[in-house]
């Protein structure tokens, strides 16, 4: 049986997800995949892609917050535990996309990837019928502004990590923004995408009126990050090709796909050569432009 490789795209509201998935598929397309966007989000009302795989055809979320008199998280989660249940609808559809590489545009609420277990339940689903997939998450570049947000973001990025037990890359959108608020980054750009040294963030921490009330707090959760040491980001600006090739490049590694991938011997050579083709050099001066 053949190996169907894809994106599991997550992250907060506003972070860029459908943007992502909408750029990302017209770039893979242009490189020669064949992509199917699938949509599990049962909230999404403002798609700028066209799905082959809709979660609304199973369910729909305005009719479970009326019918079970719900919020719009809890009928969210109610959603998510349904397609868990109900987990074979969604992989007879994969499994009839053969030869398409799958981008999975996922729900926005954080609970569902931090702790909550239908989404991690229906990867391993999917895993076990070899949906080789790489779970994509999205950062807004905004929080980089603000040490407690920055923190916070490094928080939810090794939760997620550990919780769902993919291959992972962590994505920093939006970076085209960036000028907006440059004046307030306390570091260079490169501290926030290596995730350096976080006892000058820590510093940072307890300078700041508000956080400075929880020095315990940060210094342990600081060392939490550190000690798990698994979070990095990659910039994106979504009308980037050179960045959007680094991101493609980076899940192409992650989910084994330039091993095993559906495109031409010839086509493969040169994507595995791709990889890593963006120098350091080559992308920080990228990003200066940004800055």
């Amino acid at each position: 049986m053949t190996s169907i490789f894809g994106q599991l795209v997550i992250g907060p509201p506003g972070s860029g997800k459908t943007t992502f998935c909408d750029a990302m598929s017209k770039f893979l397309t242009k490189l020669g995949r064949t992509v199917a966007v699938i949509n599990i989000d049962p909230a999404n009302e403002n798609m700028k892609y066209v799905p082959l795989v809709d979660i609304s055809e199973l369910i729909k979320h305005d009719e479970v917050m009326t019918t079970y008199r719900l919020g719009p998280n809890g009928a969210l989660i109610y959603c998510m535990e349904f397609l868990e249940a109900n987990v074979n609808w969604l992989i007879e559809k994969i499994l009839n996309l053969k030869g398409y590489y799958l981008i999975i545009d996922c729900p926005g609420q954080v609970e569902l990837y931090t702790h909550h277990k239908s989404i991690s339940r229906i990867a391993e689903r999917l895993e076990q019928n070899l949906v080789r997939l790489c779970c994509v998450q999205l950062i807004d570049s905004h929080h980089c502004s603000d040490p407690g947000k920055y923190l916070s973001s490094l928080m939810l990025c090794t939760s997620t990590m550990l919780h769902l037990g993919l291959p992972h890359i962590n994505v920093l959108t939006k970076i085209d923004e960036m000028k907006k608020f440059s004046d307030r980054l306390a570091f260079n750009f490169e501290f926030y995408t290596e995730v350096l040294d976080l006892q000058y963030l820590l510093e940072k921490l307890n300078e700041d009126p508000f956080t400075s009330k929880y020095k315990k707090l940060n210094a342990a959760l600081v060392s939490l990050v550190e000690d798990y040491s698994l979070v990095s980001f990659i910039p994106l600006d979504t009308s980037n090709q050179s960045l959007l090739l680094q991101v493609k490049n980076a899940v192409d590694k992650a989910n084994g796909y330039i091993f095993g991938g559906n495109e031409p011997k010839d086509v493969q050579t040169l994507l595995a050569c791709a990889v890593g083709a963006i120098s350091e050099t080559e992308k920080m001066s990228t990003i200066d432009n940004y800055l």
